[in-house]
């Protein structure tokens, strides 16, 4: 008998029964290698580029919706849409958006560039039935790396949306001086709490969608179209962003205190703002954000698709860059 028997020894033990999740991601196709002839930083460098695209493309679309989203997140006495535009918040919906683009691109690139190879070495490593863990893990090791990146992209944009600054660079500048590395990645605690789940569960669930839909409607005959892509794109957004609402406005506020210290810290941010303005606060701005995230997932995933195939060199179009080993049967 193996050693370590206890008091379920001589008993057989069942496993705990998969996610629903597993279903497609049992169906997926083993992960791809690099076709010969095709060195590993061709690839990389495909990635690299088609997260820029596919960042800065949304970004761009969509920068009015977010800016709403965090006046509304930023507003103590409440109101709404209505108490927004009656304050003149409808004015500036792009302030800060080229500055934003400049932070976006690499951190977009250095997302895609992270996501695509640890997916691919996690689902190389794990049985058929584990597959599922494959785009979790490539959803927060990308979050994680290209957080120091996006977090100080992130505390300018929020500070110029809510007026605070009207130019990126100056912006930067004045927080750094004033402020100092604190107040440069100001809410990076918070940024984590929301993003790293985030990105971990809006991957996981494209990516379910995507391979669950190619099987049961699909029958594995052909590749989704854009318009597919579009669709499991915008659920996965949509769902995800009215998820992590309430880690967005701890997020927003930690950003717009920067390094003034009316926050000991995430909790205690929480804990302020259910005392003084009660559990619906942590709400506040779900309406644009689930439409800003739900569109801009739409678009995202769209282009993403897209740009992965564009940027790919040939040999590897269909193969490393667009996650299948093999083209689609014609």
């Amino acid at each position: 008998m193996a050693s370590g028997a206890g008091e379920g020894a001589g008993r057989r033990r069942h496993p705990l029964p998969p996610p629903v999740f597993t279903i497609a991601s049992s169906l997926e196709s083993p992960a791809p290698s690099l076709p010969p002839g095709v060195p590993q930083w061709r690839v990389s460098l495909g990635l690299l580029a088609a997260g820029a695209t596919a960042g800065c493309a949304v970004e761009a679309a969509l920068y009015p919706l977010d800016t709403i989203k965090t006046r509304l997140q930023a507003m103590r006495s409440g109101g709404g849409l209505r108490a927004l535009v009656q304050a003149g918040g409808g004015r500036g919906l792009y302030a800060g958006l080229v500055g934003n683009l400049v932070g976006v691109a690499p951190a977009s690139a250095i997302f895609m560039a992270v996501y695509e190879p640890v997916k691919q070495r996690v689902q190389k490593a794990v049985d058929a039935d584990r597959a599922w863990l494959a785009p979790l893990a490539g959803g927060v090791a990308a979050g994680l790396a290209s957080s120091v990146v996006r977090v100080p992209t992130e505390v300018v944009k929020t500070r110029m949306q809510t007026g605070e600054f009207s130019n990126a660079l100056r912006a930067l500048r004045t927080i750094a001086a004033r402020e100092g590395r604190r107040g440069v990645f100001a809410g990076y605690s918070s940024f984590l709490l929301r993003d790293l789940p985030f990105d971990a569960i809006e991957f996981l669930t494209y990516e379910q969608l995507k391979k669950g839909y190619a099987s049961a409607v699909l029958g594995g005959r052909r590749e989704l179209n854009p318009a597919e892509h579009s669709v499991a794109g915008a659920i996965a957004g949509a769902v995800t962003g009215l998820a992590t609402t309430p880690l967005d406005v701890l997020k927003t506020r930690m950003m717009i205190d920067g390094g003034r210290g009316q926050y000991a810290g995430v909790a205690d941010c929480a804990r302020q703002i259910l005392r003084d303005e009660g559990p619906a606060a942590l709400l506040r701005g779900w309406q644009p954000r689930v439409i800003w995230i739900g569109v801009g997932g739409s678009i995202f995933f769209t282009v993403l698709e897209a740009a992965k195939k564009l940027y790919a060199p040939k040999a590897a179009a269909t193969g490393v860059l667009a996650g299948e080993p093999h083209p689609a049967p014609k």
